[in-house]
């Protein structure tokens, strides 16, 4: 019985690992490039942008404080990279919007998180970019 048991045990702590790696490919990609960046939307109070990248993976952009030039009719967004054309976090960009005149807000970001499928399913139509 003892042996049963161990064995049973060791046939379990040896799959922990493929479990772990299977729950790993269930969350999307943090990292993405610049290049595969196709539109934007900020939230109704400012402190955040979804973006669309690619196709079908969205990525939440936490402010570190609302910037309200996000909600003028002409807002455009002005990235600069730091290093590569790979975002994988907040110091890997800079954000600045501009609302179509020469001067630019910056719009600091203190976090990127990629949405899965079903929380990016979950956001109001009004809300993807």
């Amino acid at each position: 019985m003892k042996k049963k048991l161990l064995a049973t045990m060791l046939i379990s702590l040896a799959a922990l690992p493929m479990l772990g790696a299977a729950a790993a490919t269930d969350k999307p990609a943090q990292c993405f490039y610049s290049s595969d960046w196709n539109g934007w939307k900020a939230t109704p109070d400012s402190k955040a942008i979804y973006i669309r990248v690619g196709v079908n993976r969205i990525y939440r952009l936490d402010l570190a404080g609302a910037c309200p030039t996000l909600q003028t009719p002409n807002a455009r967004l002005i990235t600069e990279m730091h290093g590569s054309a790979s975002i994988c976090g907040p110091l890997d960009i800079n954000l600045s919007v501009s609302d179509g005149g020469d001067f630019k807000v910056p719009c600091i970001i203190s976090d990127i998180t990629a949405l899965s499928p079903s929380e990016a399913s979950a956001l109001p139509k009004s809300m993807l970019p």
